[in-house]
């Protein structure tokens, strides 16, 4: 066990751990968080505005940025956006991550030891975000 699931309560083990924080990043507004005011990273807001690629490009490289500056057991390699036009303007973005899966990283001291390559989707539907 590595921590508690914010829905059930109950234990889950590190990888869904990590999978956690990055769903609470993707939905915590700046600003929210008292000590940790300049941290993550709301990208609801962008959900249902013209979709040309220079947004697709935002998606992305805030989803690589947040993910790297804020959840230390992963180190992004790729991100794609998954899903129609019509899909993301409606609110439901989906994306394909591709991550180093560092399962120490968090700890104090660190350790960086790359343990593997991961793949998860992240998706947002109707203003929340799911990672699996």
């Amino acid at each position: 066990m590595a921590d508690f699931d914010r829905r059930t309560g109950q234990p889950i083990d590190n990888y869904a751990s990590a999978l956690q924080s990055v769903e609470i990043i993707f939905t915590t507004p700046p600003g929210q968080v008292v000590l940790l005011r300049e941290a993550f990273c709301d990208l609801t807001k962008l959900l249902g505005r013209l979709m040309v690629p220079t947004l697709f490009a935002v998606f992305k490289l805030l989803v690589q940025a947040a993910i790297d500056a804020w959840e230390p057991r992963f180190v992004v390699r790729n991100v794609d956006v998954n899903g129609s036009v019509e899909e993301l303007r409606a609110g439901r973005a989906n994306f394909v991550i591709e991550v180093d899966w560092r399962p120490r990283a968090h700890l104090t001291p660190p350790d960086y030891t790359v343990e593997g390559v991961r793949t998860f989707g992240l998706s947002f539907i109707d203003g929340y975000a799911r990672a699996a």
